[in-house]
């Protein structure tokens, strides 16, 4: 295994999700993948009202759900990246979504304008047409087309750290 990592970053509706599962679609077939997304407002939901598992996270224990086909684990403390990578391994890639804290190579998604407070966070920013060529004049970043999924996964391989 690999264990490589890398981190997207960018403004709600910039697209990393999408880029993410882009990239996930791509390479799963091949490799074995993890993905961390951060969650800055804790609004996600994962799991509904009266279910064991909500009642058992309630009662204030951490809790895991095993099956035969996954295992969903819910905490009430945040983990550090090498306690989730290492709670996610074995993987070939790990993928992280947000987390601007976390020291890992890392690509900014933009669309229509680059958002200048994430440069000092960025390697490189992924960007479509509707950015202007004139922003990008002073960056000193790699410049990735986000709609080129090759280029990107490339990219990953060339710059992706360990994390173990």
């Amino acid at each position: 295994m690999k264990q490589l990592a890398i981190a997207f970053t960018g403004p709600s509706g910039s697209g990393k999700t999408t880029l993410i599962e882009k990239i996930s679609n791509k390479l799963s077939p091949t490799l074995s993948l993890a993905i961390i997304k951060h969650d800055p407002s804790s609004k996600a939901k994962f799991d509904i009202e009266g279910k064991d598992s909500y009642r058992f996270f309630n009662s204030g224990a951490d809790v895991a759900v095993v099956s035969d086909d996954r295992t969903t684990i819910f905490k009430h403390k945040t983990s550090d990246l090498k306690e989730l990578a290492k709670s996610l391994s074995p993987y070939d890639l790990l993928l992280v979504e947000g987390l601007k804290n976390w020291d890992l190579p890392r690509i900014g998604i933009f669309r229509d304008t680059i958002d200048l407070s994430y440069i000092p966070y960025l390697q490189a920013v992924a960007i479509d047409s509707s950015v202007p060529k004139d922003i990008l004049d002073n960056l000193d970043v790699d410049i990735l087309d986000l709609n080129n999924i090759d280029m990107i996964v490339d990219y990953i391989w060339k710059h992706s750290i360990r994390v173990d």
